[in-house]
């Protein structure tokens, strides 16, 4: 039986590439999805904790300038903390636009080893038939052979 040798191999091969590459840049989008969302966390629970510094510091006799110090901290983490959602944003944007790729890389991969696949069938079909034809051929011979 012949062996079976699929023209587009190479591309087929390229398409499970590109499904890769897809998935590690999906995968990479993920990893810093997840740190810009830990560095957020991360500020709102400093921002938690110096609003209850600061809490506590009015209910005391504390000097008003470590007050304002304290008010301004929590001004300045109030737009870290802005600046860290837009960024968590952007995150979340690059996953998107990296799954919608990934989406796109798995149908193109499918639909060339589904002509893969139709390809290999086809070869199938034309192997077996050639096999019974040369059965055939061979059952004709003996036959003639024995019918003297």
């Amino acid at each position: 039986m012949a062996k079976f040798v699929y023209t587009y191999a190479k591309i087929v091969g390229l398409k499970e590439s590109e499904k890769r590459q897809a998935e590690w840049m999906l995968s990479d989008a993920l990893g810093k999805l997840q740190l810009e969302q830990l560095s957020l966390d991360q500020l709102l629970t400093e921002r938690k904790l110096w609003e209850e510094r600061q809490t506590e510091m009015a209910q005391s006799a504390v000097p008003l300038g470590e007050l304002a110090a304290v008010q301004q901290y929590l001004n300045y983490l109030d737009s870290s903390i802005q600046t860290k959602n837009a960024e968590v944003r952007l995150a979340n944007g690059v996953v998107e636009q990296s799954r919608s790729h990934l989406t796109v890389k798995l149908k193109d991969e499918k639909v060339w080893l589904q002509a893969k696949e139709r390809a290999f069938n086809r070869f199938r079909q034309a192997s077996m038939l050639q096999e019974q034809n040369e059965l055939d051929e061979m059952a004709t011979v003996r036959f003639m052979i024995a019918a003297p």
